[in-house]
């Protein structure tokens, strides 16, 4: 499957341009890791672009309709699986790395943008580990995001939390512009 018929398939059932971002965010974050891991990047990508497509229209099916959806459409089992495991809740483990890279980042990008929107300037390039630890720490911050879940990730990934979000964070960086974030 390639970003372009990804990206059809996102923009066919995803209107809300704070989902379009969430879903680009963590395209470039799996990207990078695809990259960091020698693994393919396009695919990884299509991963991140498709994993919530289906949230906007069916967020209480979601991701088993939207993994309905792509069998459908033909996409590989792969891809599909790796969607469903990024949902604890759906019972699908995350047996590849490619799903447990899926799960370790999309919590993560949210809450890092979340850090970033509320900085002056909204520059993601001057989000440091340090400011992202404390934001953590305060649960009415971006409270709708899972901080069990990004620690869980993290620690499924075997990745440590300080060097993760850097990752993530210089990910995000280079694509500040369509998240809407200066860089």
């Amino acid at each position: 499957m390639t970003r372009e018929e990804a990206l059809s398939i996102l923009k066919e059932y995803t209107k809300s341009e704070s989902l379009l971002k969430h879903a680009f965010a963590v395209e470039a974050a799996m990207r990078a890791y695809a990259r960091k891991f020698g693994e393919d990047e396009e695919l990884w990508g299509v991963v991140g672009l498709l994993h919530d497509f289906d949230y906007e229209k069916f967020p209480d099916e979601h991701p088993m309709k939207g993994s309905e959806i792509l069998k459908e459409k033909g996409v590989p089992e792969e891809i599909r699986t790796a969607i469903l495991g990024h949902a604890s809740y759906t019972g699908v483990p995350r047996e590849t790395l490619l799903a447990r890279t899926l799960f370790a980042v999309d919590e993560l990008c949210g809450f890092l943008v979340a850090v970033t929107l509320v900085r002056p300037n909204k520059s993601i390039g001057e989000v440091k580990v340090k400011s992202v630890k404390k934001k953590l720490k305060d649960k009415s911050f971006a409270a709708k995001v899972n901080r069990d879940e990004i620690k869980q990730g993290f620690e499924e990934l075997g990745v440590p939390f300080e060097e993760h979000v850097e990752f993530t964070l210089k990910a995000l960086s280079a694509i500040a512009p369509e998240l809407g974030l200066n860089p």
